[in-house]
Order: C-alpha cells, then sequence, then structure tokens
C-alpha cells in the first residue's frame, strides 16, 4: 500500500514538473469560449482572483468538484468578494460540452463555463497530462498556483490558497492606452 502511494506521489510531482506555467508567470490569455461563442479572456477578469479548473465530463473527480466550486462562487458572490471560478471542459466535442453546460448551468448558476476544444488553452498547466488541473491566478492576473492531478484530500488546502489570495491587496488599474485621457 505505501508502495502504491510513493508512486502516485511520483507520478503526480511528475504532472506538475510537466507544467509550462509556473507561479509568478503571466499566463496566455485564453480561457476557452462560452456556450454563447463568446471568447473569455484572463484580462477580462483583471482584479478579481480567478480559479481555473479544466474538466471532462467522464472524470469523476472533477463532476463531484463542481459543485464546490460553484459554492465558492456563490458565496464570494453573495459577500461582494473578487471572485471567479471558470470551469473549462477539455477536450471533449461540441454536443458534449454544450449539454454539459446547459445542465450544469441550470443546477450550478453561479459557474462560468467555457470549451476548450483541442486542448489547447489547458495545455500550459499541464492538462494534456491529465485532469483535473487547477490554476490560480493573483488579482494581478499573475499565476499563484498550478495544481495537476489532485483530489479531495486536498481540498481544505486548497480552499486556505483561495482565501490567502481574497485577502491580497488590490492591483494598480490595468494601464491605459495611449491617447486616452
Amino acid at each position: 500500500m505505501r508502495r502504491i502511494a510513493l508512486v502516485l506521489l511520483g507520478l503526480m510531482l511528475c504532472f506538475a514538473a510537466d507544467a509550462k506555467v509556473q507561479r509568478g508567470d503571466t499566463p496566455p490569455d485564453a480561457l476557452g469560449s462560452t456556450l454563447g461563442g463568446s471568447a473569455l479572456t484572463v484580462s477580462s477578469l483583471h482584479g478579481k482572483v480567478v480559479v481555473v479548473s479544466f474538466w471532462a465530463t467522464w472524470c469523476g473527480y472533477c463532476m463531484k468538484e463542481m459543485p464546490v466550486l460553484a459554492g465558492l462562487q456563490s458565496v464570494a458572490t453573495q459577500r461582494g468578494l473578487p471572485l471567479q471560478v471558470v470551469a473549462v471542459d477539455s477536450k471533449e466535442d461540441h454536443d458534449t460540452f454544450t449539454h454539459s453546460a446547459r445542465l450544469l448551468k441550470k443546477r450550478l448558476p453561479g459557474l462560468l463555463i467555457t470549451w476548450d476544444r483541442d486542448g489547447a488553452v489547458g495545455k500550459p498547466y499541464g492538462s494534456n497530462k491529465g485532469i483535473p488541473v487547477m490554476l490560480m491566478l493573483h488579482r494581478d492576473g499573475t499565476v499563484a498556483h498550478v495544481h495537476v492531478g489532485y483530489g479531495e484530500d486536498m481540498l481544505d488546502s486548497l480552499i486556505a490558497e483561495i482565501n490567502a489570495l481574497l485577502v491580497e491587496p488590490e492591483p494598480p488599474a490595468a494601464p491605459e492606452t495611449s491617447g486616452s485621457h
């Protein structure tokens, strides 16, 4: 049993080491497209703590995580906290995404759900090696944490990381473009 646990830990560390985006990095801007077809970007969420979860309908843990993430978003919204949870459906066909997003929106209205058709959005974070993958961004849009291949046993530490990000000071406003005064 102990040997299995060590092997699993080693695999998790390998997955985490494969993530190209690291703490402190400015991540790629794309966060997938919404059910309505609009592109969601990191830059559009500047000033908020962003929690991005890459998931798929076949991932049992991912589906168990959705209500927890929706609950976090609901509490944050009620309390006026600067948090946005984004659930990115990873590499599933359009019909599966459309069906699951519609069902999830009815049951979990607080979630912002997007689609990563070919896995390109999640690849810099290691989602091409396995899911679930969770990305947490500081309010200035830089990477705070990347978790690849985590489970229920990490829930308390994930919540603690989100809470720590929520108490960070507000970042300066995004720079204005020249010519606008």
